[in-house]
């Protein structure tokens, strides 16, 4: 497959990296795209100065909704050097994705080659600040521009990145979640298990009743009774049991509607080399409320690629709440969160080889 560089134009990182970027509009320079036809397969690889791109009207992406996304972040290493996390995985989930929509699936290596080459051009936006990172975007998404209701013949892969601080802030706060009762975000054999465009827009109203609340985000329970906790917001959930070295960890089981996440995966490994019992199971609102009351539940925390760790303090479900622990980040969450931390920044050994290094730039 040809590959086609294009020099960059002036777009040029401040000195010393973006030192107050904020979360998703703080665009590195360059884009990578690759296009996808039935007659040629993958070709076009393209590094190219980051760029409005042109769609026909009818371009099936933007009517059903043939589009597949992924989130990865790079991060600044001990030794100045930067380093992607566990992009393998995200490749392997974009290729789950893209199978259930009927869409191609991208190589592996070609999917880490635009990794290499973008942070390769862009890793002088990253500043030494550790709460930053290089948040990576890969999307895919059909071209075709006949509107007759079957799969795109064509595709297009762009990957972009933005320079990103914490999803809800630098600093590390606790959240209050809404329990959302009214909207399901997934149902059994949906595509609750992928990362689809059409996941997202449906959770935004639920996302806007949990903000006028007073909390940050909303939580997602099962869609045929209403009672088993799924997921918060666009992350994962954990719970902890009990407190110090004999902590236990447990987050909601995969049951195929909600997305096995990398960042959750990550923990559930952290933990148990931490030496807390780690597990998952169905855990109910019900469970959940009468466990904090009975201080079984001590601590719960959301995860993912944009909120790292979040801890959540306390749950709104209708017309009560209740508090999670004594209101305050526990020592748990914190202790796996400094854990992740520093296998992610090259402070501790990487013995699973979730580390990319990403090469000097020339």
């Amino acid at each position: 497959m040809t590959t086609i560089d294009h020099e960059p134009p002036a777009a040029v990182p401040p000195a010393g990296g973006v030192t107050d970027p904020g979360h998703g509009d703080t665009y590195t320079a360059h884009m990578y795209s690759v296009l996808w036809s039935e007659e040629l397969g993958w070709h076009q690889a393209e590094l190219t100065p980051l760029r409005n791109i042109s769609l026909h009207p009818g371009t099936v992406g933007l009517h059903y909704g043939q589009n597949i996304f992924e989130g990865i972040k790079a991060h600044r290493q001990a030794d100045g050097s930067v380093a992607v996390f566990r992009p393998r995985d995200n490749a392997r989930r974009f290729r789950a994705s893209a199978r259930r929509l009927a869409m191609p699936e991208m190589p592996e290596e070609l999917f880490l080659e635009a990794i290499d080459r973008l942070v390769t051009a862009d890793q002088d936006w990253l500043s030494d600040n550790p709460a930053h990172s290089i948040y990576l975007r890969p999307l895919l998404f059909a071209t075709d521009d006949n509107l007759m209701l079957r799969p795109s013949p064509t595709f297009r892969f762009l990957l972009m990145a933005f320079v990103a601080g914490g999803f809800f802030g630098d600093e590390v706060e606790s959240v209050s979640v809404l329990i959302n009762r009214e909207y399901s975000r997934a149902m059994p054999g949906g595509t609750g298990n992928v990362k689809v465009a059409g996941n997202y827009a449906p959770s935004f109203v639920a996302q806007r009743m949990a903000r006028e609340k007073g909390c940050a985000q909303v939580v997602w329970l099962d869609a045929v009774e209403r009672r088993w906790v799924e997921e918060m917001g666009g992350m994962n959930l954990c719970f902890v049991r009990g407190t110090g070295p004999d902590a236990e960890l447990v987050t909601p089981r995969l049951t195929g509607t909600l997305l096995p996440g990398v960042t959750r995966d990550t923990l559930l490994t952290l933990a148990d080399r931490l030496g807390h019992k780690v597990g998952e199971e169905l855990i109910s609102v019900d469970q959940w409320r009468d466990e904090c009351r009975r201080g079984v539940i001590t601590e719960v925390f959301a995860c993912g690629t944009a909120a790292v760790v979040t801890p959540v303090t306390r749950v709104v479900d209708g017309d009560t709440d209740w508090t999670i622990g004594n209101g305050e980040p526990g020592e748990v969450t914190m202790a796996i969160r400094r854990a992740l931390f520093d296998v992610q920044h090259g402070h501790a050994p990487d013995p699973a080889g979730w580390l990319r290094p990403i090469p000097a730039k020339a």
